[in-house]
């Protein structure tokens, strides 16, 4: 429709044009005011706008044209973010220091973007198969940008991988992340450790300072028929999940950056009895943000993962972001996230224990998962002995396999 009337428009102009000429011949066999060239020129500059116009709009915006776009904004942006933290720790800056709180406003306008929709758009241009010559400088791209270790990988040759979510998604060799025997808790994924410790007053901080409920993030304790858990009306929501005397609720926060390993391993020997999927915003957990909005993982797309092990409660939680709507647990065909036939603000439960199976899914440490369709977050909620420590420090990269903790 805009086409046709840039075109209708663009035939009455040259019709205008040619009836002109002959004044246009005149002016320029004689002088005139300086008036009245001005509007002329003026009129031949509308012309060729209006061409320019015409031909935009017959001009046909191709999907992969979009994915180059919107690849280097996120690029620009990404290396900006990485030299401002150089910067910090060049000048012995703390990076996690605290930060002014958003206001309800500010998340309500942040929440207004359609990052579910954005992000389903993104996943589909990640499937769009890239040619054979392309691939190389794309994902060459992509390896300096986030210093991604292709060494690593189970397949080196980057015309291997179709489009970017294969490249997203790729496998690692199998020596590549050796699993620690010595340690009862380790990594999930490759990551940066944002916050770890005990949970205090059923509120868990995601980094230093800026803390989220604990019932609002794993969701009303309906699912406790399945695991052993306290029905004592009179305990707090924390006290609910410690079922043995004696222990204490711990938790870690890992961020999974781009340019990480994107798959998640079962950090210990553990039985899976549940799942909860809250449908929700899809807003970033870059640091910074999480600095910034206060309970960002519970306003943020989520799949919590309960269950028990040696020590009672165990929990892990894959936190969606912006563009990384999709999170796939590979015993769990059931899930779908960021799905419009969910509304936000609900939460759909499942049990993975049934008449043929009172066990759930038993994980063994080390075991694959789930994965994220870019990076994103893992948090881990479990019930442990008092004397349980942690071998980690605020910040610090982690890889999968690497010891977390142990009793």
């Amino acid at each position: 429709m805009a086409a046709s009337r840039v075109t209708v428009m663009s035939a009455r102009l040259r019709v205008a044009s040619l009836s002109l000429r002959p004044i246009w011949c005149a002016l320029q066999s004689s002088p005139a005011p300086c008036c009245l060239r001005v509007p002329i020129r003026r009129f031949s500059n509308y012309h060729r706008i209006l061409q320019t116009i015409s031909f935009g709009a017959r001009t046909r915006i191709r999907p992969l044209h979009l994915l180059v776009a919107t690849g280097s904004g996120y690029v620009g942006y990404w290396q900006y973010d990485k030299y401002r933290q150089q910067e910090l720790e060049r000048l012995g800056i703390d990076g996690l220091r605290q930060q002014s709180i958003a206001a309800a406003w500010q998340v309500g306008l942040y929440k207004t973007i359609p990052t579910r929709l954005l992000s389903r758009a993104w996943g589909r241009l990640n499937q769009v198969e890239l040619p054979t010559w392309m691939r190389k400088p794309v994902y060459n791209l992509y390896i300096w940008t986030f210093g991604v270790n292709m060494k690593e990988a189970a397949v080196e040759d980057l015309q291997h991988y179709r489009n970017l979510s294969e490249f997203f998604r790729r496998k690692l060799k199998p020596q590549a992340r050796p699993v620690c025997d010595s340690h009862c808790v380790i990594s999930p994924s490759d990551g940066k450790i944002l916050h770890f410790g005990r949970v205090k007053n059923c509120e868990v901080e995601q980094v230093k300072g800026v803390t989220y409920s604990l019932e609002t993030f794993l969701g009303p304790q309906t699912w406790s028929e399945n695991l052993e858990i306290s029905n004592n009306n009179t305990e707090t929501f924390q006290e609910h999940l410690v079922t043995k005397e004696g222990n204490d609720l711990y938790h870690c926060v890992i961020y999974l950056a781009p340019g990480d390993y994107h798959c998640f391993h079962s950090p210990t020997d553990w039985r899976v009895s549940h799942r909860r999927h809250f449908p929700g915003s899809l807003m970033s957990v870059n640091p910074g943000v999480a600095r910034w909005i206060k309970e960002l993982f519970c306003h943020n797309e989520r799949v919590v993962l309960a269950g028990d092990w040696t020590h009672g409660f165990f929990s892990l939680t894959a936190v969606g972001a912006t563009n990384v709507g999709s999170i796939r647990i590979y015993f769990d065909n059931d899930l779908h996230t960021n799905s419009p036939r969910y509304m936000k603000g609900s939460y759909n439960d499942f049990s993975f224990i049934t008449n043929n199976n009172k066990g759930g899914v038993t994980m063994r440490k080390g075991e694959h998962l789930g994965e994220f369709n870019l990076g994103s977050t893992i948090v881990l909620i479990f019930e442990a002995p008092k004397d349980f420590t942690f071998n980690l420090k605020p910040g610090q990269k982690i890889r999968f396999g690497e010891a977390l903790g142990s009793i």
